[in-house]
Protein backbone atom coordinates (compact mmCIF):
# COMPACT_ATOMS: atom_id res chain seq x y z
CA UNK A 1 0.00 0.00 0.00
CA UNK A 2 2.82 2.16 0.57
CA UNK A 3 4.41 1.60 -2.49
CA UNK A 4 1.35 2.64 -4.60
CA UNK A 5 1.36 5.92 -2.47
CA UNK A 6 5.05 6.35 -3.40
CA UNK A 7 4.06 5.29 -6.40
CA UNK A 8 1.56 7.93 -7.85
CA UNK A 9 2.75 10.90 -5.72
CA UNK A 10 5.55 10.67 -7.41
CA UNK A 11 3.99 10.80 -10.68
CA UNK A 12 1.77 13.65 -9.93
CA UNK A 13 4.95 15.52 -9.09
CA UNK A 14 6.35 14.80 -12.00
CA UNK A 15 2.61 15.99 -14.24
CA UNK A 16 2.90 18.51 -11.90
CA UNK A 17 6.48 19.97 -13.00
CA UNK A 18 5.54 18.96 -16.89
CA UNK A 19 2.91 21.53 -16.55
CA UNK A 20 4.93 23.76 -15.36
CA UNK A 21 7.83 23.53 -17.90
CA UNK A 22 4.50 23.85 -20.50
CA UNK A 23 3.41 26.75 -18.92
CA UNK A 24 6.89 28.44 -19.84
CA UNK A 25 6.69 27.35 -23.41
CA UNK A 26 9.37 24.32 -23.04
CA UNK A 27 7.46 22.22 -24.64
CA UNK A 28 10.30 19.55 -25.48
CA UNK A 29 11.33 19.61 -21.35
CA UNK A 30 7.74 19.69 -20.67
CA UNK A 31 6.96 16.17 -22.58
CA UNK A 32 10.25 14.93 -21.14
CA UNK A 33 9.61 15.50 -18.11
CA UNK A 34 5.92 13.63 -18.75
CA UNK A 35 7.61 10.69 -19.80
CA UNK A 36 9.53 10.53 -17.21
CA UNK A 37 6.62 10.83 -14.25
CA UNK A 38 4.75 8.07 -15.93
CA UNK A 39 7.26 5.79 -14.97
CA UNK A 40 6.62 5.11 -11.33
CA UNK A 41 3.03 4.59 -12.03
CA UNK A 42 3.90 2.49 -14.71
CA UNK A 43 6.08 0.33 -12.66
CA UNK A 44 3.56 0.16 -9.93
CA UNK A 45 0.98 -1.08 -11.89
CA UNK A 46 2.42 -3.73 -13.95
CA UNK A 47 4.24 -5.26 -10.81
CA UNK A 48 8.21 -4.67 -11.21
CA UNK A 49 8.65 -2.85 -7.88
CA UNK A 50 8.69 -6.60 -6.24
CA UNK A 51 11.35 -7.61 -8.76
CA UNK A 52 13.03 -4.42 -8.60
CA UNK A 53 13.87 -5.35 -5.15
CA UNK A 54 14.58 -8.91 -5.48
CA UNK A 55 16.92 -7.71 -8.24
CA UNK A 56 18.60 -5.07 -5.46
CA UNK A 57 18.98 -7.70 -2.77
CA UNK A 58 21.05 -10.34 -4.83
CA UNK A 59 23.03 -7.48 -6.41
CA UNK A 60 23.55 -6.56 -2.48
CA UNK A 61 24.27 -9.86 -1.80
CA UNK A 62 26.96 -10.45 -4.83
CA UNK A 63 28.79 -6.93 -4.12
CA UNK A 64 29.03 -8.29 -0.23
CA UNK A 65 30.66 -11.68 -1.44
CA UNK A 66 32.51 -9.71 -4.17
CA UNK A 67 34.21 -7.61 -1.50
CA UNK A 68 34.47 -10.08 1.26
CA UNK A 69 34.98 -13.63 -0.14
CA UNK A 70 38.51 -14.41 -1.11
CA UNK A 71 37.06 -17.21 -3.59
CA UNK A 72 35.57 -14.49 -5.87
CA UNK A 73 38.35 -12.31 -5.71
CA UNK A 74 40.30 -15.47 -7.39
CA UNK A 75 37.51 -15.76 -9.93
CA UNK A 76 37.82 -12.40 -10.90
CA UNK A 77 41.59 -12.70 -11.15
CA UNK A 78 41.05 -15.65 -12.99
CA UNK A 79 39.34 -14.18 -15.30
CA UNK A 80 41.53 -11.03 -15.73
CA UNK A 81 44.52 -13.10 -15.94
CA UNK A 82 42.51 -14.83 -18.89
CA UNK A 83 41.66 -11.99 -21.19
CA UNK A 84 45.65 -10.37 -20.57
CA UNK A 85 46.74 -14.00 -22.15
CA UNK A 86 44.15 -13.32 -24.78
CA UNK A 87 44.58 -9.83 -25.47
CA UNK A 88 48.97 -10.54 -25.46
CA UNK A 89 48.46 -13.37 -28.09
CA UNK A 90 46.19 -11.71 -30.48
CA UNK A 91 48.81 -8.82 -30.44
CA UNK A 92 52.02 -11.19 -30.75
CA UNK A 93 50.64 -12.68 -34.03
CA UNK A 94 49.64 -9.25 -35.24
CA UNK A 95 53.62 -8.51 -34.91
CA UNK A 96 55.04 -12.12 -36.16
CA UNK A 97 56.54 -13.26 -33.26
CA UNK A 98 54.63 -16.18 -32.49
CA UNK A 99 56.47 -18.86 -34.74
CA UNK A 100 56.22 -22.63 -35.23
CA UNK A 101 57.92 -25.06 -32.54
CA UNK A 102 61.53 -25.97 -34.81
CA UNK A 103 61.15 -29.59 -33.53
CA UNK A 104 57.69 -29.84 -35.36
CA UNK A 105 57.73 -29.78 -39.28
CA UNK A 106 55.35 -27.65 -40.96
CA UNK A 107 51.99 -29.26 -42.59
CA UNK A 108 52.33 -27.93 -45.57
CA UNK A 109 56.06 -27.46 -46.18
CA UNK A 110 57.69 -24.55 -46.38
CA UNK A 111 56.53 -21.49 -47.08
CA UNK A 112 57.41 -20.37 -50.48
CA UNK A 113 60.05 -17.56 -51.18
CA UNK A 114 58.05 -14.05 -52.00
CA UNK A 115 59.99 -11.21 -53.42
CA UNK A 116 60.53 -8.28 -50.72
CA UNK A 117 58.31 -6.21 -52.84
CA UNK A 118 55.18 -6.61 -54.29
CA UNK A 119 55.09 -5.87 -58.30
CA UNK A 120 52.58 -3.44 -57.55
CA UNK A 121 54.62 -1.49 -55.45
CA UNK A 122 57.19 -1.18 -57.85
CA UNK A 123 57.94 2.20 -59.84
CA UNK A 124 56.41 2.23 -63.28
CA UNK A 125 58.85 3.31 -66.20
CA UNK A 126 58.56 7.20 -66.88
CA UNK A 127 56.42 7.44 -70.06
CA UNK A 128 57.27 10.36 -72.23
CA UNK A 129 54.50 13.49 -71.86
CA UNK A 130 52.52 13.95 -74.81
CA UNK A 131 52.64 17.24 -77.16
CA UNK A 132 49.87 19.74 -76.02
CA UNK A 133 48.14 20.32 -78.85
CA UNK A 134 47.52 23.90 -79.55
CA UNK A 135 43.17 24.25 -79.83
CA UNK A 136 40.77 23.10 -77.72
CA UNK A 137 40.87 19.40 -77.11
CA UNK A 138 38.12 17.09 -79.26
CA UNK A 139 36.99 15.04 -75.92
CA UNK A 140 34.91 17.46 -74.74
CA UNK A 141 36.28 17.66 -70.87
CA UNK A 142 38.27 20.98 -71.82
CA UNK A 143 41.46 22.19 -70.03
CA UNK A 144 40.45 21.56 -66.39
CA UNK A 145 41.36 17.66 -66.25
CA UNK A 146 45.25 18.29 -67.60
CA UNK A 147 46.38 17.76 -64.46
CA UNK A 148 44.84 15.07 -63.47
CA UNK A 149 45.57 13.26 -66.09
CA UNK A 150 49.02 13.94 -65.68
CA UNK A 151 48.99 12.58 -62.30
CA UNK A 152 47.27 9.66 -63.95
CA UNK A 153 49.80 9.08 -66.04
CA UNK A 154 52.83 9.68 -63.62
CA UNK A 155 51.52 7.09 -61.70
CA UNK A 156 50.82 4.12 -64.67
CA UNK A 157 47.31 4.37 -64.53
Amino acid sequence: MLTAAISFALTAGGVALAGLRAWHRRFLSATRWFAVALLPAGLYLTGLFPLAATIGREFGKWATKLVFDPRVWTGVALLGLSAVLLLTTRWAGRRGAVEQAPDRPAAAGPAPERPAVAPAAQQPKPQPKPKKQSGKRDDGLGGDFDDIEEILRRRGI
